[in-house]
Formats: structure tokens, sequence, C-alpha cells
């Protein structure tokens, strides 16, 4: 019941209040739920919240009297180490570490790759006021940072990270009847994805890591968007996709159909994965660099792209997303997984009824919550409290604090 933990601070209305688990991917499951309650016209309006606070280290089974739901992936990844070669470290690192060598195998990429992805989110982290490192890391400190496993250094890796984020879903008629057009995102497309049998069975340590789970969650999306197989990439601008490791993000170029699945390092020697380039791939910074809190990932995921495609990031907006030349860069796509097994993959734009200008979440916060980082004050709580709410719980919380 930790979600009625959270959000009693802000009222005890009887409005129900559900708690979800999906390993990394538990923000953006809790979104996919809220968007299909809206969709469905159970409710008008939802609010996904995902938090954490972690424990120091690598991550560790924290319900001793039972098998995690990651066991079968470790167990697995161990034999397929007896075909790639002995590897050592953490399961977690081990398994992406696994995936990455063996895209290299296949497709001729190098370690130097993985530190060009992890030095390029570190460097767009500089200009994220939420991210936990922003020192901006070359690739040559990134190599020579310790290793963690054959394949990764740690600053190649997701670090231990406590935070916070929170997306609100509503129907159309909501938005207009509240005057919110010019800040409203619209989810054009969304799925949920669980594993295949091809997970265990396909002796790839790509599958094992969620390649096959990714490509056919992006592939469903794009079907639902209106695409034809293979269509709609193009028409991307923005992407935050799931970095636990940086060689997941470079097959996760190809799961997604950003690239032929041969392409995913050259997409990165071309410079397409940042600024400049074909597609802005994690400005946040990403989990490398701005962590990993894992209830909270996924939502604060979807907070990048839609402050993106609201335009309001400031120095880390990507450019060209509201080109009415053409079509390139009218979306944002954001992919999260959790193993053992969900991938959500979700393709977001500036509705048709868009209208800029006027008063929009910045004017009534008073400064632009996508650029700047304050603390939330009982000022704040108190003019978006509901009128049912608890003195005792308020009490009883500043008294924990």
């Amino acid at each position: 019941m930790s979600g009625q933990s959270a959000l009693y601070h802000l009222g005890m209305t009887g409005i129900p209040i559900t708690n979800i688990n999906n390993n990394c991917s538990t923000g953006s499951t809790a979104l996919v739920h809220a968007a299909n309650a809206v969709k469905t016209s159970l409710v008008e309006c939802a609010l996904a919240l995902g938090f954490e606070r972690m424990t120091s280290g690598s991550l560790v089974n924290q319900y001793p009297d039972r098998a995690g739901p990651t066991v079968l992936l470790g167990m697995r990844t161990l034999e397929l180490e007896e075909t790639l070669g002995e590897n050592f470290g953490p399961v977690a690192p081990r398994m992406f570490a696994n995936a990455g060598k063996e895209y290299c195998v296949k497709y001729g990429a190098t370690v130097e790759h993985f530190a060009k992805i992890a030095s390029k989110n570190h460097k767009h982290a500089v200009n994220n006021p939420y991210a936990q490192f922003r020192d901006g890391w070359t690739e040559e400190q990134v190599l020579n940072s310790p290793k963690v496993t054959d394949q990764l250094t740690k600053l190649m890796c997701t670090p231990t990270s406590d935070g916070a984020a929170c997306c609100i879903v509503a129907s159309e008629d909501f938005v207009h009847a509240h005057k919110l057009e010019n800040q409203a995102i619209e989810i054009v497309a969304q799925a949920l994805e669980t594993d295949e049998p091809s997970t265990f069975e396909s002796e790839s340590a790509m599958e094992l890591a969620g390649y096959g789970m990714t490509k056919r969650c992006a592939d469903r999306v794009f079907e639902q968007a209106g695409f034809a197989p293979g269509h709609g990439r193009d028409e991307v601008g923005v992407v935050e996709l799931h970095d636990c490791f940086a060689p997941a993000e470079l097959f996760t170029y190809a799961a997604l159909g950003l690239c032929a699945p041969e392409g995913a390092h050259k997409l990165v020697d071309n410079g397409d994965n940042t600024y400049g380039g074909k597609y802005v791939i994690n400005p946040s910074g990403g989990l490398e660099a701005r962590g990993h809190p894992i209830g909270a990932t996924g939502v604060g995921m979807h907070f990048s792209v839609t402050m993106q495609l609201r335009g309001w990031s400031g120095i880390s907006q990507a450019p060209n997303l509201f080109n009415t030349a053409d079509k390139r860069g009218r979306y944002g796509l954001v992919h999260n997984i959790g193993l053992g097994g969900a991938v959500v993959v979700s393709l977001l734009r500036r509705p048709e009824f868009f209208e800029a200008g006027g008063e929009d979440g910045r004017t009534r916060f008073g400064y632009n919550h996508a650029t700047e980082c304050r603390p939330i004050t009982m000022a704040d709580l108190d003019k978006v409290k509901a009128k049912k709410s608890s003195k005792y719980v308020l009490q009883a919380g500043m008294a924990r604090l």
C-alpha cells in the first residue's frame, strides 16, 4: 500500500489507488493502466506515480523467502556464457554485457561504442537539473573507470538512485474543459509486452536481455499509430530509451527499428543519436546519468519526452520537433523495460488542437519545472490538496521528515 502512503498527503477522497510492481518497467506500466482507464472512459483523469528509495550496491532479491522474478534469467545467463565465453560480476550487468558481446561478434561493434554511448548520455545530463550525475564524463574517463564485467565499466552502468515522478493522463474533453490545450501531449499509441519462449530457447543473450520483446512491442505501437510495417521511425525526433547499461542502448536502437539490425554502432559513429544527428536519444542523460530509481524510471522518461514535445526543455531542447515543412521529428518515443519480463513503448506527439502561448504549467507554477528543480513546500501542497484531507496524516508525515 505504498501508493496510499504517498498520496494520502494530497487528500483522502476514496478515489481508488492501485499499487503496481513490474520490475524496472513499473512506472510505465502504471502509466499504461492509467491511460487505459481514460481511453475506456472509466475515468476522465488519472495519475501515474512512481517512486523508489534504493539500497546501496547491485540489485539483490529483497525477499529471501521466495525466488526472485529474474532467477531463470540469471541461470540462463550463466548457461549462455558456455558459448559466449566466461564473464564476471553481478548478474544484471553481466546479462547486458553478454548481450552487448553478442552484438559485437555479430556485427562488428566494439567496447568503444559502449563508451561513446555512455559519454553521450553523461554529456546530455549536464543540462538536466534532475540528473543524478552532471559531470559530463568523456569516453576516455568512461573506459578508464573500474570494471564491472569484462565488457562494462562503472560509468557504463546505472547508479543506485532515489527518485520520484508522475504523469497526469486526461481525456480530450477534460483537456478542453480545463483549457490545457497548450500543454497537453497526446499518447498516440502505447503497448505493454511480455516474454515469449524465444527469450529462453533462442540461445541468444540479446533475446534474454529483451531484444525480441522490445521489437514486438515497438512494431505493435507503430502499427497502432497507422504506419505500415517497418515505417514511422523517420518521423521520430526525440527518444528516451532504457539504457540500464550502455550495450542495452546500442542493441535497442535496432530493436526499436531506429536502424537496421546491423546498423546500431554505425548510428553511434555517425552521431545520429545526439544533437545534430537523426535522433536525439536520451536528452535527459538516460538511466546511466539521470539515474534509475526503479519505480519512477518509466514515468520520468515520459516526463522528459513530454517536456520536449511541449518545447519547454530549454538548452536541452531537441531541434526540429515542430518543423511543419515535413513530418520528420513530430513524434517522441519512449521505451522502458523490466526483465522477467515486461516492456512498454509509447509514441507521443503534440495534438492537432495544440495552442501555443497563453497560460500553462510554467505560469501556474511560477517557473519552468522542466529546466529548474525546486523542492516541494507545504505551501505548494496546500494549493493542490483535496478538500477531503487528514490533518493527522499531514502532521505525522511532517514529523517523520
